[in-house]
């Protein structure tokens, strides 16, 4: 006897709660993003963002005061650097009548020699460091030719025809000492000139003969206090090196 065919039902070919065919999981797809999933990647763009601005910000920050500190090393060089010239072309206490290396009234001052022409005559400068409105600025007399030119320079202050050039910018205060021989460091000018009152008296001894009046001062130590520093910059020079 022949068996019926049953036709599929619940209970054959696909049971219930089968799991949809591909191109329906891919019409899912297709849909588009959940709002949660969307609210997800929203927070985390928003936190790599966040991240990438602090990042940027701090390289934009150390390259700032990079460059600032590097522009401020320059100008301290530039400045520290003529100071060295002009101290290693100081003349003798002799030549210059009076201190040749001096600290007074705020000021510090420098009788040095004046470049010329080969063959020209010699002459002389004054050169002067002080603060004016938070600047360092050096004043250079034009080159004297003879003692009563430079004992003006030295009596008076800086004339029209002196040149200005401001050296640093934003600075409190220049201390400069000197130093001399059994005195040590000093801001003491009456020190000084007792020093080269007893240079004068020492060549006159016969023995010495005609060695030259020794400098009453051989070094120079500049002290230079910005607003944007911690603590003075220092540096120290030889005279008439």
């Amino acid at each position: 006897m022949r068996r019926k065919r049953v036709p599929p039902g619940p209970l054959h070919g696909r049971p219930a709660g089968h799991a949809a065919s591909p191109s329906a999981l891919r019409a899912r797809r297709a849909a588009g993003f959940t709002l949660i999933e969307l609210l997800v990647a929203i927070a985390i763009l928003a936190v790599v963002a966040i991240l990438s601005w602090r990042g940027l910000d701090q390289i934009v920050r150390g390259r700032d005061v990079l460059t600032h500190s590097m522009a401020e090393e320059r100008v301290f060089a530039q400045m520290f650097d003529q100071m060295r010239i002009d101290a290693r072309q100081a003349v003798s206490d002799d030549e210059a009548g009076a201190p040749a290396v001096s600290v007074d009234g705020g000021a510090l001052q420098i009788v040095r020699e004046f470049a010329v022409p080969p063959g020209a005559p010699p002459r002389l400068q004054v050169v002067r460091y002080r603060v004016s409105n938070g600047s360092v600025v050096r004043y250079a007399s034009p080159p004297l030719a003879n003692l009563g030119d430079l004992r003006r320079a030295l009596r008076g202050g800086e004339s029209s025809a002196w040149s200005a050039l401001p050296m640093m910018q934003g600075v409190g205060a220049i201390d400069a000492r000197l130093y001399v021989e059994k005195v040590g460091w000093t801001s003491d000018m009456n020190q000084v000139r007792s020093q080269i009152a007893t240079n004068n008296s020492s060549v006159k001894v016969p023995q010495l003969g005609n060695a030259p009046v020794p400098r009453a001062v051989t070094g120079l130590q500049v002290s230079v206090s910005a607003h944007s520093l911690a603590r003075p910059v220092t540096r120290v020079f030889l005279v008439g090196e």
